[in-house]
């Protein structure tokens, strides 16, 4: 009906421009003699673009009234249309019209048909049909993303959004004005425009905006008091193309950071393909996310080892589906057993290993050195011991920021670890590799687990001092730059992953707060805990730094320690235990520059 509707605008619209052509060419008048044969060349006209529209367009699809396509189409027929008149007008004798009639009012109908159809679509765009469910939203970003999001608002009636104003930084677009809805400032008029325009709701039409942008444009809305949506980065998008669906609510990883990681697959392929792969922790969150990123690259097993058997059996849904724990690819030992170790190296055969199990929550380990002792320095010099006497042929040690240049309990013991394994790097066959990096956001025990709790029960949010800040990366991100880190690390060398930014603590807690949609939650400062930082370290200032194959991987080289002094050790009470620590991981400093002045 609508397409039969449109077919008669169009027919209409012909008639009235050949009359018109008629009548200017022929100095506003419409001599006797023409006007047979204007009736015949406009019932031609009307003739042919029903005709040649339903089979070539636009009558032959229901277009978008105004789109592109339709503007196309319309073109073609009425171009096809006009070549038919013109060379009627001009081989007809006596002469039916003036000859230059067709093309004037081929001209005509165009601009009628294309103004007919733009004011629909204008009025249809500016029509009050929102309900009280519907959305009004101010879009920030008039880029080909936003221009794709506004029109697929406007197409899909059911959406549930209703567009009313654009936002953009670029200047040059302070004019513009796409499928009827206008430019009306930056990022600095969120509230004036929202409260000019009523809207409830900031919609962030740039997929891979930074970290940065995304939390002023979040505190911005949340000062207007209206919601924020955002698009996911364009390679979440399917076909690129972003829609309504797409939409989603800010969470605390876009507001950290969402850097796209690009691996070279090949090379962490010969790496895994087809070998053995032993994960110590598999059960806590980098262990069970390196698990599945792992699996991705059809490792011939998959040995997955905990002391945590509600861990081991989450990490084996997430892979498989079930959590039946009877699988002999799981591996129930504490890396504190060394004869448990070595029967389970002994019995998976593993050729390469990855050790993230540790113990990292830096006020307990302050208190009890002697469990880092335990865990962190003689767990992995077990690791490294088993792994050595299956002949692994790659060994990553994971490890943290906070073993450059230590100041805490965790930092102490990590840094040993990394010096346990160049140790094993010149000793031992195989390669044998740190990998350090700093917090990873949602992982347990992390920050916004603690302030999303805090801001459950209403608060306050505690924080240690109001300038502390710390390095973010999200699981999938850092487990990525892992294995790649893997791939190309040197034998002995600890590989530091290229964090970012560091971000304010107090700043994710008032973001969060701010998301919540709470106003009531206060923050609480309770002070730095001993041995924590304002900022963290990514590298020792003793430490020179390389670059890498990859943008993202930095190594140093650390002093070995020598295993065998360790096992000879046996710290009797927490102080001894904490002092030895420190001693050895403050000895890096003294070993590197005394071969520097040497």
């Amino acid at each position: 009906m609508i397409r039969t509707l449109w077919c008669a605008v169009d027919a209409v619209i012909w008639v009235a421009a050949l009359y018109l052509a008629v009548w200017l060419r022929l100095d506003f008048t419409l001599r006797p003699e023409f006007a047979s044969g204007t009736a015949q060349v406009a019932l031609a006209a009307v003739l042919g673009q029903i005709v040649i529209g339903h089979i070539l367009g636009p009558y032959a699809v229901g277009h978008l009234r105004g789109s592109f396509e339709e503007v196309i189409d319309l073109g073609i027929t009425v171009s096809i249309v006009t070549a038919g008149l013109f060379i009627w007008a001009l081989v007809s004798s006596p002469t039916i019209v003036p000859r230059g009639v067709p093309l004037t009012s081929a001209a005509i109908s165009l601009i009628l048909m294309y103004a007919v159809r733009f004011v629909v679509r204008t009025a249809r765009a500016h029509k009050g049909q929102a309900s009280e469910e519907t959305r009004r939203v101010v879009i920030f970003g008039a880029g080909e993303a936003g221009h794709r999001l506004l029109r697929a608002m406007l197409r899909d009636k059911d959406s549930g959004f209703q567009p009313v104003a654009l936002l953009d930084d670029d200047r040059a677009k302070a004019r513009l004005r796409m499928e009827g809805i206008k430019v009306r400032g930056t990022r600095n008029d969120i509230a004036a425009v929202a409260e000019k325009f009523q809207a409830d709701t900031l919609v962030l039409a740039v997929p891979n905006a930074e970290a940065g942008l995304l939390r002023e444009l979040a505190a911005k809305a949340a000062d207007a008091g209206i919601d924020v949506l955002s698009l996911p980065p364009l390679k979440e998008i399917i076909g690129g193309r972003p829609t309504t669906a797409d939409l989603r609510d800010l969470d605390v990883a876009d507001l950290l950071g969402r850097r796209p990681v690009k691996l070279d697959t090949t090379v962490i392929a010969e790496q895994i393909s087809g070998r053995r792969v032993l994960v110590t922790g598999a059960g806590g969150s980098i262990g069970s996310e390196l698990c599945r990123q792992i699996a991705k690259f059809g490792p011939a097993r998959l040995f997955m080892l905990d002391r945590d058997e509600s861990g081991l059996q989450a990490t084996q849904m997430s892979l498989t589906g079930n959590g039946l724990l009877e699988s002999d690819d799981l591996v129930l030992a504490d890396i504190r057993d060394a004869a448990a170790l070595t029967e389970a190296f002994d019995r998976a055969k593993p050729e390469v290993v990855f050790h993230a199990a540790a113990l990292k929550h830096l006020p307990l380990l302050e208190a009890h050195p002697q469990e880092a002792w335990k865990s962190n320095v003689l767990g992995t010099l077990n690791v490294l011991d088993a792994a050595e006497r299956v002949g692994v042929s790659t060994f990553i040690n994971i490890s943290t920021d906070k073993a450059a240049n230590p100041t805490c309990v965790l930092g102490y013991s990590k840094r040993v670890a990394e010096r346990l394994t160049a140790d094993f790097a010149r000793r031992a066959n195989g390669r044998y590799v740190s990998v350090r990096f700093g917090n990873v956001l949602g992982s347990r025990g992390s920050v916004v687990h603690a302030f999303t709790a805090q801001i459950e029960r209403g608060g306050p949010v505690t924080v240690t001092h109001p300038e502390v800040e710390r390095y973010f990366m999200l699981i999938p991100e850092a487990c990525q730059l892992v294995l790649e880190a893997a791939s190309i690390g040197t034998d002995g060398e600890v590989m530091v992953l290229e964090m970012g930014e560091q971000v304010k603590i107090l700043e994710v807690a008032e973001t969060m707060i701010r998301m919540s949609g709470r106003r009531d939650v206060e923050v609480v400062f309770t002070g730095l805990r001993p041995g924590e930082k304002l900022g963290e370290e990514l590298f020792s200032p003793t430490e020179e730094r390389r670059t890498t194959g990859h943008p993202l991987v930095d190594s140093v080289d650390v002093p070995p320690m020598d295993a065998d002094l360790v096992r000879r050790l046996s710290p009797e009470s927490q102080a001894a235990a904490r002092e030895w620590m420190a001693a050895e991981a403050g000895a890096l400093s003294r070993a590197v520059v005394g071969s520097r002045a040497s």
